[in-house]
């Protein structure tokens, strides 16, 4: 293929990696693409890498939540029953997932993404903790339903100026 055919897209990691292989030479991951804040249209990609070297970083160094950039070509099926991937051929982490000092917390704890949003969910409480992908705390939503509300009085006071 052509160096004009490669595509660069950004996305977070929600899922832990996976070798590709045995010997870990190749690897797997997930990546969420949010091109917009519609969460129709986001995309999960599967992604594959080849190369051994970046492989054994892909495995050993991404950490769910991270923010990357990949390059690479797309790999359409030629079949119903074959799947599509990304073949990955450069990544670069353009922010790191956020460092939890509790690992009891960690363990009983869920990230996720929503578009440019990300939101603690804690395993002991209904409460949903809101940031930005800077790390800026938009707010609480006593329950998992609340979050469209809680994001759009968010933006409300973003648009306005407001606090």
């Amino acid at each position: 293929m052509a160096a004009d055919d490669a595509i660069a897209l950004d996305g977070f990691l929600d899922e832990e990696t996976v070798p590709g292989d045995l010997h870990g030479s190749t690897a797997r991951f997930r990546l969420t693409v949010s091109p917009t804040d519609e969460r129709t249209d986001e995309l999960i990609l599967p992604c594959r890498v080849t190369d051994s070297e970046l492989a054994h970083a892909v495995i050993h160094d991404l950490v769910p939540g991270d923010k990357l950039r990949v390059t690479g070509y797309l790999r359409l099926p030629r079949t119903p029953d074959e799947p599509m991937w990304l073949v990955v051929t450069t990544l670069a982490v353009l922010e790191t997932a956020p460092q939890l000092s509790d690992p009891v917390a960690v363990a009983t704890a869920a990230i996720e993404w929503q578009g440019m949003y990300f939101c603690w969910f804690d395993a002991d409480s209904t409460g949903v903790e809101v940031f930005t992908e800077t790390g800026d705390w938009v707010g609480t939503a006593p329950e998992p339903n609340d979050l469209g509300e809680l994001l759009e009085a968010f933006e409300y006071r973003q648009a306005t100026g407001g606090e």
